[in-house]
């Protein structure tokens, strides 16, 4: 049976010595290892891993009697004269094979950049290639594509950030694009060659067959590995239940979008309809586009995208920036002489981005400016669905919608963003509106146009001026707009501007500074990605209201955490003591109180109800913000208390939730959707520590429709307006009822990721495992839909109706 607990599941050499090799996987309790180049015993540590998620840690269930490990063998300088590296596990008299490995293999990766292919597909029909993986080493690794010749391809080679990888590294701080995705449009042949070159000249390189009998046998060679490597592990019995439970997983595979995305946009017959459609108010759209010599193919595909519209009153205004020996000068006569829809100025000098989209602009004479860049598409439908959304309610001002990532070609779409509805925070955080952006020629002409000075981040600055302006925000749910990833697109490479993201924090500080609040604006942990923090003028009283019943050892750890962990110092705690039964917590709380001058006990002598409960100790707070707390949960960060009262204390903002994590370092909450599980349920839940989410949401502050009272800080000005918790929801979905209370009186709801604690999930209460806990849990159910019919009538609206509510991981929607 121990054979089943051994399993390699990563092995590579340190970065920054050759000398250091590591292996992950799985080994059997109370296991050690020893490691032999051939008959020469070698130096060997082990460290458990202990950080994992519990769907890694019990995601089979052979695992149950293992521990993950990652073991360091120190091999010598010079490996010539040896043949094979073995590592066993041992324990006692038991000496188990785990990993073995030839000398001159390890040779081959040695000094060389470390990599992992997770994906290799190859379509013979379409002729198209995509590889998916990451590369790592000291330095910037770079990915380019060989064909059989050895000739370099032209391919599209989409950098992202990779925190697993960056994890498994932690020899070396890696750069924030060791993950890459290369598609290639046309392939020919029966190999290619992705090659990995760090910036000392050491290579790495992939050999890929993408002939029908190469790609036939590598697939096999790859599965009969795999196999065999499993079978040699855990057994033939473990590996035909292996075999049967990858079978049942096909099923439940994500969602492709490659084949979601033509099922989701309009038929030839709906496209006709929306030709033949007649709508009460017919708003002209001026498309502006800067163009710089601009590639002709790039901007016949996106004149033609314009021509294609199935709503016709618009115009096309190109402003050509190029300069007086303009490239592209015939082609734009020929489509102007062509369309008289299409209107075209020239400059006899360069303009840069702000001044050259500002010339489209000023021919333009329609109602609405709609912005694009000069490579990228429309669908045929985008102006119409802008158009009908705009007959629905005339007062917009502002539209955006959903948009993808498209191939250089043209012909390939991938990495949808499904956007929510208007989200201050977010934006602050992100410009996740970016395309399609539509907005109102009497707003634009109120606002103005866009500033020089922002280049980059131009249009940052402008959609935040516009939405200062205005609360007719439209959000429109349908991908409408196809950005071009190539090598010098911020889509495939943001490093190729980083000029764009030092633009893009001045913007959000500018934003700040006109409305009037006070804070410092820094760069995030992404590239794109912004970090605010507030100034205060005055440290207010912070009440933190724990209610408690019994679990002192849970209540203390919880205090001892706050008041040795915090650097926020102006607060108190009011404990409401609810039906305990042991007298060892009453002489806790007279202990408490004596030694904590902080501590006030207050006694609630009614039956459990969480809503009333917290009320009680709310009326008993002196502080103008509350923060309700769970007694079963612990402080990570020190200045929690700060970045909660930071977007607190704004005027606009009524309640702050933090990012809570389960005791196995996953994500038990980062906000709320209303859906999820049929009612509501939290967002990205058993997401591994370190893991951003979803177009980075999870490490994104923003603004959602509720956040979890387990950690929720609330202005006290907002708890008195919503009229408290209701008593109605004694046990489940209170605090999703408060939020919504709290949102109908004015003000918003944050999440926060900045401030992190963990919680260790109602220890004090109990599952719902009884037929009277269920009956109850039904109830409240059906109290929370009557006091919200129409909120619960509709989709979330800092969710996205294409995303599925039966997972909490943003995936897509099944077709």
């Amino acid at each position: 049976m121990k054979h089943q607990l051994l399993e390699v599941e990563r092995e590579r050499f340190f970065l920054n010595d050759i000398c250091k090799y590591s292996i992950r996987g799985v080994i059997p309790e109370k296991y050690s290892i020893e490691a032999y180049l051939d008959d020469t015993r070698l130096e060997a540590s082990l460290e458990r891993q202990i950080a994992k998620s519990a769907v890694e840690r019990f995601k089979d269930g052979e695992m149950l009697g293992g521990q993950r490990v990652e073991a360091t063998v120190t091999l010598p300088r010079e490996l010539e004269g040896y043949k094979k590296l073995n590592v066993f596990a041992v324990f006692e008299n038991n000496r188990l094979p785990w990993f073995h490995i030839k000398v001159k293999e390890l040779l081959k990766r040695r000094g060389r950049p470390q990599y992992y292919i997770e994906e290799e597909r190859v379509n013979r029909k379409e002729h198209t290639l995509t590889l998916r993986g990451w590369a790592a080493a000291s330095t910037h690794v770079q990915i380019k594509l060989f064909d059989e010749n050895k000739q370099p391809l032209e391919v599209r080679v989409q950098r992202n950030s990779r925190m697993d990888v960056a994890d498994m590294f932690k020899e070396f701080p890696l750069t924030d694009d060791c993950g890459f995705y290369v598609e290639l449009d046309e392939v020919k042949g029966k190999y290619l060659y992705l090659v990995m070159r760090d910036k000392e000249g050491s290579k790495s390189v992939y050999k890929v067959g993408v002939g029908t009998g190469e790609v036939l046998l590598g697939k096999a060679g790859k599965y009969r590995k795999k196999g065999m490597d499993y079978l040699r592990a855990h057994g033939a019995k473990a590996l035909m239940v292996k075999a049967v439970r990858k079978l049942s997983e096909v099923s439940n595979r994500p969602v492709d979008y490659a084949q979601w995305l033509p099922k989701h946009l309009p038929t030839p017959a709906e496209l006709e309809k929306q030709r033949k459609t007649v709508f009460k108010i017919n708003p002209k759209i001026s498309i502006v586009v800067p163009l710089y010599k601009t590639r002709e193919d790039y901007l016949s595909q996106l004149v033609d995208s314009v021509k294609a519209q199935t709503y016709t009153n618009w115009e096309l205004c190109l402003s050509d920036g190029s300069g007086a020996d303009s490239p592209i000068r015939s082609i734009l006569e020929k489509y102007a002489s062509e369309d008289e829809r299409i209107k075209v100025v020239f400059h006899q000098e360069s303009l840069r981005i702000a001044e050259n989209t500002n010339a489209a602009i000023e021919i333009a004479s329609g109602d609405y400016i709609a912005f694009a860049d000069h490579d990228d598409v429309l669908t045929a439908h985008a102006l119409f669905a802008c158009v009908k959304a705009v007959n629905e309610d005339p007062d917009i001002e502002v539209l955006y919608s959903d948009e993808d990532k498209m191939s250089i070609k043209g012909n390939k779409f991938f990495l949808p963003h499904f956007k929510p509805d208007f989200n201050l925070d977010l934006l602050c955080t992100v410009n996740y509106i970016c395309h399609l952006f539509v907005a109102k020629k009497e707003l634009v002409d109120k606002v103005g146009m866009l500033r020089p000075e922002f280049d980059g981040a131009q249009d940052y600055d402008f959609i935040f001026r516009c939405v200062e302006a205005t609360e007719h925000i439209c959000h429109i749910p349908m991908i409408l707009y196809h950005w071009r990833s190539h090598e010098d697109s911020t889509a495939e490479n943001p490093e190729s501007k980083m000029y764009a993201f030092d633009a893009g924090q001045r913007a959000v500080q500018a934003h700040f500074d006109r409305i009037g609040v006070k804070a410092e604006v820094y760069k995030g942990e992404y590239l794109g990605l912004y970090r605010t923090r507030y100034v205060r003028d005055h440290d207010p009283l912070v009440s933190i209201i724990i209610p408690n019943k019994d679990h002192i050892e849970d209540l203390e750890r919880c205090i001892s955490s706050i008041d040795e962990r915090s650097t926020y110092k102006n607060y108190e705690y009011i404990i409401v003591e609810n039906n305990s039964t042991e007298e060892r917590t009453f002489d806790y709380y007279k202990k408490l109180e004596k030694e904590n001058p902080r501590v006030h006990t207050v006694y609630w002598d009614g039956p459990f109800n969480y809503s009333d409960i917290n009320n009680f100790g709310a009326s008993y707070a002196k502080g103008e913000y509350f923060l309700l707390l769970n007694n079963d949960t612990e402080v990570i960060n020190n200045d929690w208390i700060e970045e909660l009262l930071g977007y607190c204390m704004r005027p606009d903002v009524g309640i702050v939730g933090a990012r809570l994590y389960y005791e196995d370092d996953t994500v038990q909450h980062a906000g709320v959707v209303l859906g999820f599980g049929g009612i509501a349920g939290h967002c990205f839940v058993q997401q591994p520590r370190g893991n951003t989410g979803y177009c980075h949401r999870i490490i994104c502050p923003q603004n959602y429709s509720a956040v979890t009272a387990a950690c929720m800080m609330v202005k006290k000005e907002a708890f008195d307006k919503a009229g408290g918790l209701s008593s109605d929801l004694a046990v489940a979905f209170n605090d999703i009822d408060f939020c919504l209370k709290v949102r109908a009186a004015g003000y918003l709801v944050v999440y926060n990721p900045y401030a992190e604690l963990y919680h260790y999930e109602s220890k004090s209460r109990g599952l719902e495992d009884t037929p009277e806990k269920r009956e109850r849990f039904a109830k409240e159910i059906a109290t929370l839909e009557a006091h919200w019919p129409d909120i619960f009538s509709k989709p979330d609206p800092y969710y996205n109706p294409n995303l599925t509510l039966k997972s909490q991981d943003f995936s897509l929607k099944r077709l």
